[in-house]
């Protein structure tokens, strides 16, 4: 599987690269838009949520502390639902290019990740931008997020591969997944400190693999400490489960997919 990826990086690459440029090819300011579109959500929440609305967390004095733990949990959540949503649609989508071409499937779950992360580099970038000028960098504990960002591509190219199987024999598990992704997301402390809720529904939010996740980011963007690894090892093993359970599905069903499609 390995040797197949490497052997086709070239066409892995070249997708990610037609897919950014698509989406600009026709716009005057071209992917100027890819710039201007994330700062201006930065900017919004910035401005509604920290000076509009006055929302502080507790504990936290700065004005710019909950936009910084909005943005931690919203824009991070982003790439998460983004690989999640393209993983359960990437063989329909593709469909075509399955059946007239013969390439590693494989392929198709890295060009979305890669896909996502470009999206997320760029405003992720931005949001960096902003910490360092308002003088909210974390300093070097911020480079325990990338394991963190590990773990939650993991979890989501996981369950994205699983769905993405299930969805071209069932259809009604896309639209499933939409609809729990929503749920999911409120479910999940991002527009709201975990502290506020009853302390009989705090528990529960240990069986939420994105909640650890999400605490993660915030513990190192808004607080400047390492978070509680030891939290995330049920969203680490499920990862690794929803990855073995998509590899084995996609393994013993490829043939039945490309009839199916």
């Amino acid at each position: 599987m390995l040797r197949g990826l490497w052997a086709y990086r070239g066409f892995v690459l070249g997708s990610v690269k037609r897919e950014f440029q698509s989406k600009y090819v026709n716009a005057m300011l071209g992917a100027v838009w890819s710039v201007l579109s994330p700062l201006a959500m930065i900017l919004v929440y910035t401005v509604i949520f920290s000076e509009v609305m006055r929302s502080k967390l507790p504990g936290h004095s700065s004005s710019a502390a909950y936009s910084i733990y909005l943005c931690a949990g919203i824009l991070t959540w982003g790439l998460f639902a983004e690989i999640v949503a393209r993983g359960q649609n990437m063989f329909l989508e593709q469909a075509n290019l399955i059946k007239k071409i013969s390439f590693p499937r494989i392929c198709l779950p890295i060009i979305v990740v890669m896909n996502a992360l470009v999206n997320f580099g760029i405003i992720f970038g931005l949001f960096l931008v902003f910490l360092l000028v308002s003088g909210n960098f974390p300093g070097l504990v911020f480079f325990a997020i990338f394991p963190v960002l590990a773990l939650q591509i993991l979890l989501a190219i996981g369950l994205g591969m699983v769905t993405g199987i299930l969805n071209v024999f069932f259809r009604d598990v896309g639209q499933f997944v939409t609809i729990a992704m929503q749920f999911w997301f409120w479910l999940t402390p991002i527009v709201y400190p975990a502290t506020i809720l009853p302390e009989s529904v705090r528990p529960l939010l240990a069986y939420n693999p994105m909640a650890a996740v999400i605490q993660a980011y915030q513990a190192i963007l808004v607080e400047g400490r390492m978070p509680d690894w030891n939290a995330m090892i049920p969203a680490f093993l499920l990862a690794l489960l929803l990855c073995i359970l998509g590899l084995r599905l996609f393994r013993k069903r490829s043939g039945e997919m490309v009839d199916e499609l």
